[in-house]
């Protein structure tokens, strides 16, 4: 890290800081938090019209909250950006990337929020997210796409695509974001950032859930330092009264895994395709090749092993809680509403979603969700052997955006079989098949960890030959970031990723 400053930061200054050395400044009083949320304004309104991270600007509060703030606090009058999805900041908009709510206003603050603001962490926005979150690209009809700082004509992925891209391009050092099959680590790998999936359990999603897809998703935030995922996790994780899941409290806080020596671990690798349709693309192949390099010379051990898994763990038992729950948020907006929700308030595929869970009983969702269970005891088995498991991230590079969107004859076909009510009578067709196939291919390694509920990362330790960042993923046992924690600082200290800019 450069030298503090001594006055107020420009903005080449201030992206060379991660959120824990602007803290650092902000206490040395080299600089003010109202400053530093200026700094950030001004790189928004310069970038966030090409990038469309930022969706609902709210600068006024941002300023209030800088000029009231705890006297004390980690992360005190660091800039900071929410996803706008799951987390309530109270008397702000949360429209969930859906248009059926764009009225909504949060009556309260998550608990999360709650813990961020003592933190001393200074919100002054929203960020772009796919409709409830639903979708691995950031592209929703109310919001726009969000663009790759790196290639503007890509994808960030997502579903938390908007906090990436607000991150890689410098308007914040971290943002938040949630991860229900790869959302956190997805966009990590397209962007070029460090992301880490908590375990389940960790942080709570109270008060106003429990769970959500079935215990899959889970929140945390995307930064560009692993000290500052460590550090914005110790702030976030515990329970709160009433959470279904609890989970052993760490040894020591994870900010003091970093930098720790990791031991010499045993880690399994992969980069063998779930899908056979998915072809991996090379660069993500030569990615893990080169991170198992990297892993020996570091002195662990690395030994390649098979899938423990197989395709219908995805396109089976995890797709028909995706219809259930989307199926589910739609109950909910009626809920909101007052009355049935329409089509036309919500998406073609979410409603799409809904409509073909309504082809599933009871009994197929609990069956299907036992299923897991197989999942949880291949992996454990993993785990009995090897302390760690990395994986591509993606099975391709970033993609274009439009790439998986409707095509005019599959939008046709929808609307058609749905206006007949047909929808619910495609379960276990070859239709369903290919959607499944589809939709999962992409994140078929990213969504074993959510079903699981184990830790997960996505490091940024490979570029491919025309620039696009590209992830690989280490998994570990549940409840062990530590573990994560401490490779990750190793790997940042030997390969480091921090400088590494998109050319804005």
């Amino acid at each position: 890290m450069p030298t503090p400053a001594t006055q107020p930061l420009s903005f080449s200054d201030y992206a060379q800081y991660d959120a824990t050395g602007l803290a650092e400044l902000v206490r040395r009083a080299e600089v003010s938090p109202v400053e530093l949320l200026e700094t950030a304004i001004a790189r928004a309104e310069a970038v966030n019209p090409q990038l469309n991270a930022i969706v609902t600007p709210l600068y006024e509060q941002g300023r209030a909250l800088a000029s009231q703030l705890p006297e004390a606090g980690p992360f005190r009058g660091v800039p900071f950006l929410i996803k706008d999805l799951e987390l309530e900041w109270a008397g702000t908009p949360m429209k969930s990337g859906c248009r059926a709510y764009a009225s909504y206003v949060s009556p309260i603050d998550s608990e999360v929020i709650s813990r961020l603001k003592a933190a001393g962490l200074v919100f002054f926005g929203k960020t772009n997210t796919p409709e409830f979150g639903l979708t691995p690209y950031t592209e929703s009809k109310l919001y726009g796409p969000a663009r790759n700082p790196w290639k503007p004509t890509h994808s960030p992925g997502g579903s938390s695509g908007g906090s990436a891209v607000a991150v890689a391009a410098g308007i914040v050092p971290a943002a938040t974001a949630s991860d229900g099959g790869g959302s956190i680590r997805i966009p990590a790998a397209c962007c070029g950032l460090f992301g880490l999936k908590p375990s389940r359990g960790r942080v709570t999603l109270g008060p106003r859930y429990g769970e959500l897809w079935n215990g899959a998703v889970v929140g945390h935030a995307l930064t560009r330092s692993v000290r500052d995922s460590a550090g914005l996790l110790d702030v976030v994780a515990g329970p709160m009264a009433g959470d279904p899941y609890l989970i052993s409290p760490p040894e020591r806080p994870f900010a003091d895994e970093v930098g720790r020596d990791p031991g010499r671990l045993r880690i399994a690798f992969s980069a063998a395709s779930l899908m056979p349709s998915m072809t991996i693309d090379p660069e993500c192949i030569k990615a893990v090749q080169e991170t198992v390099r990297l892993l020996e010379r570091l002195g662990h051990t690395v030994e390649e092993v098979p899938l423990p898994y197989e395709k219908t763990i995805l396109t089976e038992a995890f797709f028909v809680s995706v219809m259930s729950e989307t199926a589910a948020t739609l109950r909910e907006l009626s809920v909101y509403l007052g009355r049935p929700v329409r089509s036309g308030d919500v998406e073609l595929n979410t409603w799409a979603l809904a409509r073909l869970a309504d082809g599933f009983s009871a009994a197929d969702v609990a069956y299907q969700k036992r299923r897991w269970n197989t999942l949880n005891r291949a992996m454990g088995q993993l785990h009995e052997t090897y302390d760690l498991f990395l994986t591509p991230t993606l099975p391709r590079l970033p993609i274009e955006i439009g790439t998986f969107q409707n095509r005019a004859s599959e939008e046709r076909l929808l609307k058609l079989v749905d206006a007949v009510g047909g929808l619910k009578y495609l379960k276990g067709s070859r239709t369903i098949d290919d959607l499944a196939e589809r939709s999962l291919g992409y994140i078929s390694y990213t969504v074993i960890t959510n079903m699981t509920g184990q830790p997960s990362m996505s490091v940024p330790l490979h570029w491919s030959a025309d620039g696009l960042p590209v992830g690989v993923m280490l998994a570990a046992r549940l409840g062990d970031e530590a573990a994560l924690f401490r490779l990750a600082g190793q790997l940042e200290q030997t390969q480091p990723w921090f400088m590494k800019r998109p050319p804005l």
